[in-house]
């Protein structure tokens, strides 16, 4: 998939279905077409998911940016949605709901772990509370809290695969054991607790290393 997210100009007072389906009334999806498309994508056919995105990306950016409103962080999901579905296709159950159904279920599980996740790292992090929290702190120290954060951010991104990045931000930020993290996931506990163990381990490391060279 592309590293951008291609989101068109659109209305959020527009119903889902509107997007889903505007410019499609001659040639609606059928839910075994859906269904379908998603078989193939289990099989590993790229150009199926492709056909998927085109189809249902708008609605999954839509709802994605009711949740978190903030355009970049609803575009960062929806990659991340559709990065789901390509692992997931295999395990879809049509006897559990439609396949839009279950798009939006991920996105909308995606969007409020997100929203959580903000909430948790204000919390744990008070540097980011705003103007009122920063006014009781020295600048310097408001300045060493923004360049942790940015550290650890960056670390989070460069060394971290998406799998262990998705574990220790349900495990950490979510509050989550590890049996809850890998029931959440869908994965196996054993391969939950070494995620969180390699993450760690790398974050720690890339950290100390940021620390050595600034």
């Amino acid at each position: 998939m592309s590293a951008s997210v291609r989101t068109e100009p659109l209305e959020l007072e527009s119903t889902l279905g509107d997007l889903l389906y505007a410019d499609k009334a001659k040639s609606r999806v059928t839910e075994a077409e859906w269904v379908e498309l998603v078989r193939a994508i289990a099989g590993g056919d790229q150009l199926a998911l492709q056909r998927l995105y085109g189809r249902t990306h708008r609605i999954v950016f839509t709802l994605l940016m009711r949740i978190v409103n903030n355009r970049e962080t609803a575009e960062e999901l929806t990659l991340d949605v559709f990065h789901d579905v390509w692992r997931r296709a295999g395990r879809y159950d049509a006897s559990g709901g439609t396949v839009v159904g279950w798009i939006m279920n991920q996105a909308r599980s995606r969007a409020i772990d997100r929203v959580r996740f903000e909430h948790r790292k204000k919390r744990i992090n008070p540097d980011l509370q705003g103007p009122d929290s920063e006014s009781e702190r020295s600048s310097e120290d408001t300045l060493e809290g923004k360049e942790r954060e940015r550290a650890l951010r960056a670390a989070m991104v460069a060394v971290l695969t998406p799998e262990e990045r998705q574990a220790l931000e349900t495990a950490f930020f979510l509050e989550h054991t590890h049996a809850e993290v890998a029931a959440r996931l869908n994965q196996p506990l054993g391969t939950v607790k070494t995620r969180i163990r390699s993450a760690m381990l790398k974050l720690r490391q890339a950290l100390a290393t940021e620390g050595k060279t600034s």
